[in-house]
Order: structure tokens, then sequence, then C-alpha cells
């Protein structure tokens, strides 16, 4: 990432939407956006494999393994503002387990690019599911957006809601809504 053309497309920015970008309050802001931007966007340079280090470990378990209330934050690829929410993450183990911090971990890989909530739903099952080989994954996803809140429609307690399910969760309903139970969500 150039942070040094950030700053200069920043500067610019400010004075297009009628801002002086050399006033007192606004002298460091192409800098700090450009820093901003860096770490927000930060999940196009990191690597699933790096990001896993090692920690996939054969073990016999088969029984739901869940790690639900994952802090997320992006960048709506549409309008460039935020949205950020919750992430339920739930696995079945065929062999192979995950180091569970490696879970938020590659939540954080997909929501810290610009995205759309549905495909990082996708790519957090799809993840998974690749590395592990697992029985089936499941990830729920809820998120608020700012588009839709300051803006567009201005609907502030809005909430959206996206699933992927993978192998036994999308085969089997009882998997299904064992884990929507779990999570505190009857249905989806």
């Amino acid at each position: 990432m150039n942070l040094e053309k950030i700053e200069n497309i920043v500067t610019d920015l400010l004075g297009e939407i009628g801002e002086d970008a050399s006033r007192e309050g606004l002298i460091k802001t192409p800098k700090r956006v450009a820093k901003a931007y860096e770490f927000l966007m930060q999940g196009y340079t990191k690597n699933i494999d790096e990001v896993l280090n090692g920690a996939i470990f054969e073990e016999e378990y088969d029984e739901m393994v869940i790690v639900k209330d994952i802090d997320f934050y992006s960048m709506c690829e549409h309008h460039m503002i935020p949205f950020y929410g919750k992430i339920h993450v739930a696995y079945i183990p065929s062999g192979k387990i995950v180091g569970i911090s490696k879970i938020p971990r590659i939540v954080d890989v997909f929501s810290r690019r610009l995205q759309i909530q549905e495909r990082m739903t996708q790519q957090i099952a799809d993840t998974l599911d690749k590395k592990l080989n697992p029985q089936g994954v499941a990830v729920v996803c809820e998120g608020y957006h700012m588009c839709m809140m300051m803006r567009g429609v201005q609907k502030q307690n809005s909430i959206t809601t996206t699933s992927a399910m993978r192998g036994v969760f999308r085969e089997d309903p009882r998997t299904r809504s064992e884990f929507l139970n779990l999570i505190g969500k009857e249905k989806i």
C-alpha cells in the first residue's frame, strides 16, 4: 500500500468536499487516514496458512465445536463505509481440529478488506471446510451496516443475517437446529 499516495488522495478529497486541508484540525488527517486504511485493509496481505501457523491437529473428537460472538469490523465495498457485528462459527471435526484462536483470526483475514457480508460469510466457511475437511461447517454472520444506518434508508436498528452451511449442517436439519439453538438463533 502506497501510504504517501493515499495521503495525497485524502488531501485532494478534503479540498473537493469544501475543507481546507491546511487548517489546524486537518493537517495530520491525510496521514491518519492512510494509516487507518493500512490497518483496516490488512486482510489483503494475510496468508491463511501463515495465520493458521500449523495449528491444525489430529484428534478423534467428533462433536460440534462452536466459537460464537466473534466481533468483526469490515468496510462495505459499495460505499467504503463500515459494517460490523458478530460471527458465530461451528464445525464438526473428522479427524482434525484447529486451535480455537485461529477461528477469530480467519474472521479477521476476510473482514479486514473491502467486503460484502454474503461473500465474507462464505469465505470463512469455505476456508474451514478446505483446511479441516470436517463433517460440516456452519457460519452465521449478523451485521450492522453504516451505509444503511447513516445514509440511504437510514434504518438504525436493522440487522443483516447471512449464513453458510456446509456438510452435515446443510444436509441434516437436526444438526443445523442444534447449532442455531446453541448460538441462540432458533431459525435462520
